[in-house]
Order: structure tokens, then sequence, then C-alpha cells
């Protein structure tokens, strides 16, 4: 399978490319920048083979910019765009991004028309949604990386907490990537057990967890100038789910039409059957009075951006 990484000389995009470049799934990787970065770009083309060839994985890699390079690729995954600063949030760089992720997603469209969009430039949840109008594909083509980051997150967190391997724990963050994103604890479980039936749970502080979730990003970008390794690993978990046809359910950012709460016309964190054709379809979720309440403000607050970079990009 063929998979394209637009915005590969970013640290995201190049991080995701190395990580992708060892799933058994990929056969051929594109690596694609602007002209002023394909120096950059061959070069970490280069150190990915020479590191590849210890692991006797056997790939094909070009940096090119040249967008019709990413003709016949399975996958597309957009992560250009401008890079979130330690004081600014992901809105910031909306207008900005938005201007990028539509030309690119035209691109797309003209050259890979049966491709899978993958977005993950932020906002992401609102750059997912200029991508899937300025595409033109089916909303089932076109999604984002959204809440499947934060719900690794979390998922960490609790297995730190409790000291029991990750895979142990079953958890999921919806709505919106940023302030405004809804951990689904309700039906948090561990080991098959609800959360809130675990034992040892009144000393686990579900309030201070979520809040190391949300500013997750920003403790980063404070350290070390930028996330790039968990964002890489969840891109790459997706693609290969795709590719291997897993059909398993992540939480990513999805057009809505009424299937979650009544939401509709706008991308938000919901959780969706992946399969080799995208999404397969959106799965309907019981939330608590309080999930849903913090669900439909996050529907609020990315229609609201949604509406507003889309008229100032005239789409």
């Amino acid at each position: 399978m063929k998979v394209s990484v637009i915005g590969a000389s970013g640290r995201v995009g190049k991080a995701a490319a190395f990580s992708l470049a060892e799933e058994n799934a990929v056969n051929e990787l594109v690596l694609i920048s602007r002209k002023e970065s394909i120096d950059k770009v061959e070069g970490e083309a280069m150190d990915m083979y020479d590191a590849l060839a210890v692991k006797d994985v056997n790939i094909k890699i070009t940096a090119s910019c040249n967008f019709e390079d990413v003709k016949g690729s399975h996958i597309v995954v957009l992560s250009a765009g401008r890079p979130r600063g330690l004081e600014m949030s992901r809105m910031d760089v909306a207008i900005p991004n938005a201007k990028v992720v539509a030309e690119y997603s035209k691109a797309i469209a003209k050259f890979a028309p049966d491709s899978i969009i993958l977005v993950v430039t932020n906002p992401v949840d609102v750059m997912t949604y200029v991508a899937l109008k300025s595409s033109g594909f089916h909303k089932n083509k076109v999604f984002g990386l959204g809440n499947h980051l934060d719900s690794l997150r979390l998922k960490n967190l609790i297995s730190q907490h409790f000291n029991i391997h990750v895979s142990e724990i079953h958890t999921r963050v919806m709505g919106e990537h940023g302030d405004n994103m809804v951990p689904i604890m309700s039906s948090t479980s561990i080991g098959g057990i609800l959360l809130k039936y675990f034992k040892d749970y009144d000393g686990f502080d579900m309030d201070k967890t979520v809040e190391k979730v949300k500013n997750a990003g920003n403790y980063v970008i404070r350290k070390k100038g930028a996330t790039e390794y968990g964002p890489a690993f969840a891109i790459s978990n997706i693609v290969s789910i795709i590719l291997n046809n897993e059909k398993k359910i992540l939480t990513v950012s999805a057009f809505l039409e009424s299937e979650i709460e009544g939401v509709e016309n706008v991308c938000l964190g919901v959780p969706v059957k992946l399969s080799i054709n995208g999404i397969e379809r959106i799965i309907p979720i019981i939330m608590t009075a309080k999930e849903r309440k913090a669900f439909l403000k996050a529907a609020k607050s990315v229609k609201k951006t949604t509406d507003e970079v889309m008229a100032e990009i005239n789409i």
C-alpha cells in the first residue's frame, strides 16, 4: 500500500513518516514538502533508509515537492500548516492553516481521488471539515486524528495510576481535540471492570487526570518545543488499522449527520469503525447527562469556529 505524508519536513510529519515506514502494510511512502524544504526531506529519506536497513525493512521512500507524486496513494496524511507555539491555542492557527489545508485538499482530490485523507493539522476538528469540503470527498474518506491521541493519553495515565498494563485499560475521549474534550469516564473499564467498581477507585483523582490530558500537549511543548512521538505513533496506528482492514473502533474527528445526540454539520471526535475503506460507520454511544452536556458544548464551540473559518476562506 502507498501512503503519502504532506508536511513531511515538520516535526510531526517526519516522525509520522518514520513510524509509518516501519509498518508492514506500507510498501511505498511519499514525503511531500514545499520546494524550499526539499533538501531537508531528501535527507530525512536517506536517514530513514539507513535506519530501516538495520531492521531489514524493504520500502520505497520518495521525497518530493511535486503533488503529482501522491497519485495512487491509499492514504494521504495531511500534517502541513503552522505549528502551535507555547502561548498559542489551537484556534490561533485556524485561519492560516485552513488556507493551507484547503489548497492541499484540492490537490489531493485532483491527483489521488480514490484516497483517504487523514487530517493532523490543528485545530484538527475544524481542519477536518475544511479538508472534507475542499476535497469534495465522501465523509467516510476524510477524518482527523482528533481524540484518538487524547484517548491514548488518558489510557496511559490510568494505567500508571493503577499500575496495570495499558492494554487492560479501555477508555475514550470525545468532542473537541482541545479545551472542550469529553472523557467518557462512565464507560471506562480496567480488565472489563467498570472503573467506578474497580478496587482503589476512591483514590483516583479523575478531575486532575482529565486536566492532565487536556494540557498534555502544552506540557510537552513547554519542555521540548513540540509534540512528535505521541502524534506520530497515533497516526501510524490509525493507518495500520485501515490498511490491515482490522475493523477496530477508534475515536477520530468525523463529520456528523445526527448520528450522535442529534449533532450535525460539524466534525467532532466520535467512535468510528475503521476498515480498508475508511470510516465504515459511526458508533452511537450512551453518555451520562454531564457527558452529554459537555459533548453538546464542544459541538457548539467547534461549529462556531468552523463557520467563522469557512466564511474567512470563502468555501
